[in-house]
């Protein structure tokens, strides 16, 4: 199984003691998506709604996290997955539903990636 949530992210280089032109940068960022029912498999359901980041300055400080400099920007492209990953997400949001205040898995994955998701 494999899978990666997908956010493009703009970048600030901000030396002290030389200037650099540009300063700031676009880029892809793959964050690897825990198994589902692990610890971190609800990513999705905290981070995302509607195919969108829920809350961009806390995804930013978690890109500065992976990144190690300033991120201006991040916004949510897709969830980059294969059949085994998508399979097993959908079976453990199926097991509880419920949380996700929703009537189907299906209502689920709409409710929080929108239509972006990508299975390849």
């Amino acid at each position: 199984m494999d899978a990666a949530y997908v956010f493009r992210v703009r970048f600030r280089l901000d030396p002290d003691d030389v200037r650099v032109d540009p300063n700031e940068f676009e880029t892809v960022l793959r964050i690897p998506a825990a198994e589902p029912g692990k610890e971190g498999w609800l990513f999705f359901q905290q981070h995302l709604w509607r195919g969108k980041v829920g809350d961009e300055k806390h995804l930013r400080e978690i890109a500065e996290d992976h990144l190690g400099v300033s991120v201006s920007a991040a916004s949510f492209s897709e969830l980059e997955t294969d059949e085994p990953y998508l399979d097993a997400l959908k079976d453990e949001i199926a097991v509880g539903v419920a949380r996700f205040n929703a009537d189907s898995v299906d209502e689920v994955l709409h409710k929080y990636l929108g239509s972006s998701i990508h299975v390849r």
